[in-house]
């Protein structure tokens, strides 16, 4: 479709890269700030990012847990309480010295997360094993001094949900680690119809204090792997840094069992990366800010602005329903709109008024057909049915075909030199091995997932006994 009307979007096989920026740019996700690094969410940016918070947050509350808030600001002796985490996250932390003129007699750290808080915090109001479950999140935002940065992929700032629970047993936080793993992954399929793979991460890429991370990974269009959304089982490290104990049902101390996981605004880079196009923005509906677009054709002639509204009336209870009569051209209007990644365009004019029927045009396909007023509520509910479905699978079927197995290096290094893949490759369990593929690819392990296949019997670097099937790839 001729794009005359609008700004040209660069085509992502030419320049995914250059892509993605004039995709999140143009179509009024964000804006750059004069802080290097730090974006401005646009209202249409931000109402995507509150549509998946509403969702989740509803998820994350129907499986018992409460919302809470934490300060912005940790004193560095609290930081440094637990060792493993400071030294994760050191490279990344921004310092606050000085409060108006004075210096601060102790530097404070703004928040890279809050695992350190919420110890701090449970300390003081866990005692006894009927104290337990603590089920909170946060929703907040959280400052990580990244060198390279890219709209929503990795911000100075960026917001998202926390959650930090603590447990009796190790089996409960266990069980709790999966619990949260499996509300992510459902929430990017079912919501955000963008397909995944679960697994945990290898020791090297776990969380920094975690006992072990579970991860939820994605391919994105251009062969390169995202990853999603991460769950910690910490374990009583930070119950002992911090001394969270409880008296357990036998009278005696114990410390409790910690998890944490996080959900950030990434996932909205995730969903441009998965669904978009040539001409823009490809928006699930369920997530979408504006489901179906009105555009009335000739709308000057008499009675037809009137039947525009009367349309999204009636639609409105069924649907996030747009109307635009603005007295831009059509052919504006059906270009921004795609732009913008609605899923579902409604034409109508003087011709369908008389004949009773409106023009329905999927974003998805750019299936064009016409449509009874009589059945409209019902074709629209199927047809955005069908779109969420649609998208999901295409995402599926890219993300099979950009997967290959292999079982030695040579093969690893000519399949990712031929194009970005997700790789399926055995693995003998020693970093070192991981680090030489990473040297000599540039891939990294994904996850081990957890659904696991024998692909050969030697490890894809060293020949020696494997221990697991890993993913690999090339990631954001």
């Amino acid at each position: 479709m001729s794009k005359q009307f609008v700004e040209n979007i660069t085509n992502m096989e030419d320049d995914f890269a250059q892509w993605y920026t004039d995709v999140v740019t143009k179509a009024k996700l964000v804006d750059y700030s004069s802080v290097r690094g730090s974006m401005i969410i646009r209202p249409y940016g931000y109402q995507i990012w509150e549509n998946i918070k509403i969702e989740l947050d509803k998820r994350i509350k129907e499986t018992g847990h409460e919302n809470v808030y934490m300060p912005l600001f940790i004193p560095e002796s609290l930081l440094q309480k637990e060792k493993d985490h400071i030294e994760g996250f050191a490279p990344e932390v921004a310092w606050v010295t000085h409060g108006g003129e004075e210096e601060l007699q102790e530097r404070l750290c703004v928040r890279p997360t809050s695992e350190v808080l919420f110890g701090e915090h449970y300390k003081n109001i866990i005692h006894s094993y009927r104290d337990l479950p603590k089920l909170y999140n946060q929703w907040s935002n959280v400052v990580r001094w990244e060198k390279t940065t890219r709209p929503f992929l990795r911000t100075l700032e960026f917001l998202w949900q926390e959650g930090h629970t603590c447990h009796e047993t190790e089996e409960e936080a266990i069980e709790e680690t999966e619990k949260m793993l499996d509300v992510y992954s459902k929430i990017c399929e079912e919501f955000l119809a963008i397909p995944v793979i679960k697994g945990k991460k290898t020791d090297q890429e776990k969380f920094a204090g975690a006992t072990f991370t579970y991860t939820v990974e994605t391919l994105m269009h251009d062969g390169k792997a995202l990853q999603t959304a991460t769950s910690h089982f910490l374990g009583d490290g930070f119950a002992k840094a911090f001394g969270i104990e409880f008296l357990d049902r036998n009278g005696e101390l114990q410390n409790v069992q910690q998890t944490s996981w996080g959900f950030t605004t990434r996932v909205i880079g995730a969903m441009i990366m998965v669904h978009g196009d040539n001409r823009g923005l490809v928006l699930p509906p369920k997530v979408a800010p504006t489901q179906v677009m009105i555009l009335p054709i000739a709308q000057h002639k008499e009675g037809v602005l009137d039947h525009a509204y009367s349309i999204k009336n009636r639609l409105s209870s069924i649907a996030r329903v747009g109307i635009d009569s603005s007295d831009k051209q059509p052919g504006w209007k059906f270009n921004e709109y795609e732009m913008l990644g609605v899923p579902l365009r409604l034409e109508v004019g003087p011709r369908d008024i008389e004949k009773e029927q409106v023009v329905l045009v999927r974003r998805d396909t750019g299936d064009k057909f016409t449509v009874s007023l009589e059945e409209l509520e019902t074709k629209i509910e199927e047809t955005l049915s069908q779109i969420q479905a649609n998208l999901y699978k295409k995402a599926k079927e890219r993300m099979t075909e950009k997967t290959t197995s292999v079982t030695n290096l040579e093969d690893f290094q000519n399949v990712l030199q031929e194009g970005n893949q997700l790789i399926k490759a055995m693995w003998c369990g020693n970093s070192a091995c991981e680090n030489i593929i990473k040297e000599k690819t540039g891939a990294t392990s994904r996850c081990i997932p957890f659904n696991q296949e024998s692909i050969s019997a030697q490890c894809v670097c060293c020949n020696h006994q494997v221990q697991h099937m890993v993913y690999w790839a090339k990631a954001y």
